[in-house]
């Protein structure tokens, strides 16, 4: 008795994945809370914050995104953010004022952003479902996803979920 090949109805359908953790930032983020540089821990005197500031060794944030925040409720004069940014500008790689959770996300939209997926267009085109990815990340790849593919899928080449067709 002559058995069948078997077919990979996978393969045959045509579809190809979007896996958003190949886009995933790889600098090291440093938090950089201004709680640490308040006097007392409550206030920004001019005098001791630009002291406080300046003894920091600064080559510890070469190459590093910098995530500023304040942990405490408190008010900040706007131009702490601009002397720190300042201090920041010759070695950290960026900086920002969030968290530092925001801050790898933020990083992590620029990489999608800037990646080229012209190679999806008019496919069938399946977002990997991986959980520990920010739901902002399938926000931005379906805003730039739908303007090119045949058909948006979310899960997995074998069993996706159709999100959009055109």
């Amino acid at each position: 008795m002559e058995t069948e090949g078997f077919v990979n109805k996978v393969e045959n359908s045509g579809i190809v994945a979007l896996d958003l953790i190949d886009f995933k930032p790889d600098t090291h983020i440093i938090a950089f809370d201004l709680k640490e540089h308040l006097y007392m821990g409550l206030i920004v005197k001019e005098k001791e914050f630009r002291q406080s500031v300046s003894e920091l060794d600064f080559t510890l944030y070469k190459n590093k995104a910098v995530a500023i925040f304040c942990s405490v409720d408190t008010i900040i004069p706007t131009w702490v953010y601009m002397f720190l940014a300042d201090k920041l500008y010759t070695s950290a790689s960026f900086v920002d004022f969030k968290s530092p959770e925001e801050l790898h996300t933020d990083l992590w939209k620029s990489n999608l952003i800037a990646a080229d997926l012209l190679h999806f267009k008019d496919k069938k085109v399946v977002v990997r479902a991986r959980p520990a990815i920010p739901p902002a990340l399938f926000i931005l790849a379906t805003n730039l996803l739908k303007p090119l593919v045949k058909t948006l899928m979310y899960g997995e080449i074998g069993m996706p979920k159709v999100i959009s067709k055109s």
